[in-house]
């Protein structure tokens, strides 16, 4: 695999925790090449093989838990090995592949990439080589795939873009700390900072989709814990035996605030 400039445990945590795939999966039904996604026909072929996994009542529906599973494996690889490792790697959608895995009846698919080549920042110039990283994550990949799965569905791109985004948040304030020292925990909030102001073209849009989502966590009386309340819907319910089982951070709740964090 000539370029992949990694150390073999990072490799192994990588695919392992963040959802990388090193090799192609033997389902190909699920699987295909993420350049598929802006192709009309190839792009509803493959929602509607997803809508079978999901059972969405709607299209729409099944788009935006797509576009979860979507937003998860190609934010979680790639921003923790920018913000953990210092270390990137090419996200565009041409050189992106959906690895379709499955784990019991859990569909948890990964993300493959057909090019290795790593980069790394040179030394004092981090601040331009991040944005290059988030421009191949979010302008050169999740916001071509969201334009056109909105151009094709009716399913809104601020329902999708606010998938991605609570994806961002829960990574960053979550799971890429564990296990870092002091100094790359500082790197990993100056990172998230960074995300929620960045320049809005870096997004391949006109204002940042990040920001827009991003406010404190509130207590409220559905929630045990503070929680960032979704100004969207994300269709969950639509694909639940239960009308009303949304998710806890639905606006649909009626989330009646007893303080804010």
């Amino acid at each position: 695999m000539m370029g992949f400039d990694y150390e073999r445990h990072e490799i192994d945590l990588l695919t392992e925790e963040f959802r990388l795939a090193l090799e192609p999966s033997e389902d190909r039904r699920l699987s295909m090449p993420a350049l598929d996604l802006l192709d009309r026909d190839k792009c509803l072929g493959y929602i509607g093989r997803a809508g079978e996994v999901f059972e969405g009542q709607t299209i729409a529906a099944n788009a935006s838990l797509f576009a979860k599973r979507y937003s998860y494996l190609t934010i979680a690889s790639s921003l923790y090995a920018m913000s953990a490792m210092d270390k990137g790697l090419d996200y565009s959608i041409e050189n992106a592949h959906i690895e379709s895995v499955w784990r019991g009846s859990a569909w948890l698919p990964r993300i493959r990439l057909e090019k290795w080549e790593a980069n790394r920042p040179e030394a004092g110039k981090r601040e331009a080589w991040r944005e290059r990283i988030v421009a191949s994550v979010f302008a050169d990949n999740i916001s071509r795939a969201w334009n056109a799965i909105s151009a094709y569905v009716p399913v809104s791109k601020a329902v999708l873009w606010e998938n991605a985004a609570i994806y961002v948040f829960w990574l960053y304030e979550n799971r890429f700390l564990e296990g870092l020292d002091e100094e790359r925990q500082a790197i990993v909030r100056s990172d998230l900072a960074y995300l929620v102001e960045a320049p809005p073209h870096l997004f391949g849009e006109k204002k940042n989709p990040l920001g827009r989502y991003y406010g404190p966590k509130v207590a409220t009386v559905a929630s045990e814990e503070p929680i960032r309340i979704r100004k969207t819907c994300c269709f969950y319910y639509l694909a639940s035996d239960d009308p009303e089982d949304y998710c806890p951070t639905c606006p649909k709740i009626n989330h009646q605030p007893s303080g804010v964090m």
